[in-house]
């Protein structure tokens, strides 16, 4: 009976201890994140902010995303979301963005998510609020802070930036990392052997076009020559007497 009570014991020691991880684990990946989490520098993307609900009880009625300061972008448009209305706050940057040729002096500094009717997040579900931006700035990371506010007044705080080289923090921000442009195959090319190309092939064109015609001319003047031939050697008959015969 002792033999087959260890098996058991052992059993169910680990499954408290894979309850304790997992229960541990589970929170930590439920925070806001932005997708996809990569772009390029300078490039213009769409991205969507998701947000889950981690209440049992309460529903996520509003929802925050704080732009970062050092990072400015000039052009931020939101895609409408059924059920939610989204305010726009706007700041001053100097120096200005530039954007599509034109220098811009304002940039978008907080946009704010609020549910109306029975469009909030319910427990056990998320929601997605979808952005476009650009064109996006020249730095590694951006670092967007969110604070998501519940059906019962508390507020949840996704402001801790993540360490190189360390733990995941407990209420993590969303971080986008950007990575640099690279040239094209295309452009770096050289523009000069596609002209050298069509300069050779137009070359042979004209030389091509000035051998067919002096074949022809010499073909002309070949005919010309068999018909005056012709024409002298019949005048030659019609002049000459006929020779008596012996």
């Amino acid at each position: 009976m002792l033999r087959s009570r260890r098996p058991a014991a052992a059993a169910l020691a680990l499954g408290a201890v894979a309850a304790v991880v997992l229960g541990v684990a589970a929170p930590a990946a439920a925070h806001v994140s932005v997708n996809p989490k990569e772009a390029t520098q300078g490039g213009y993307s769409r991205f969507a902010f998701r947000v889950p609900n981690e209440s049992d009880s309460a529903s996520t009625t509003k929802v925050e995303v704080v732009l970062p300061e050092n990072a400015p972008v000039g052009s931020v448009s939101t895609m409408p979301v059924p059920g939610w209305t989204v305010a726009v706050e706007k700041r001053k940057v100097d120096p200005p963005v530039e954007v599509h040729g034109s220098q811009v002096a304002e940039a978008v500094s907080k946009l704010t998510w609020t549910a109306t009717g029975d469009a909030a997040i319910k427990p056990g579900q998320f929601q997605e609020f979808p952005v476009s931006m650009g064109p996006l700035p020249q730095v590694d990371t951006m670092v967007f802070k969110a604070l998501q506010t519940y059906s019962d007044g508390s507020v949840v705080r996704w402001i801790e930036e993540p360490t190189p080289g360390g733990e995941e923090p407990e209420k993590p921000a969303p971080v986008l990392t950007l990575t640099a442009a690279t040239p094209s195959a295309g452009a770096s090319a050289p523009a000069a052997a596609p002209v050298a190309a069509t300069s050779d092939d137009g070359d042979d064109d004209s030389a091509g076009g000035a051998g067919t015609a002096l074949g022809v001319a010499g073909l002309v003047a070949g005919l010309a020559g068999l018909v005056l031939g012709g024409l002298a050697f019949a005048r030659t008959r019609r002049t000459t007497p006929p020779t008596a015969a012996s």
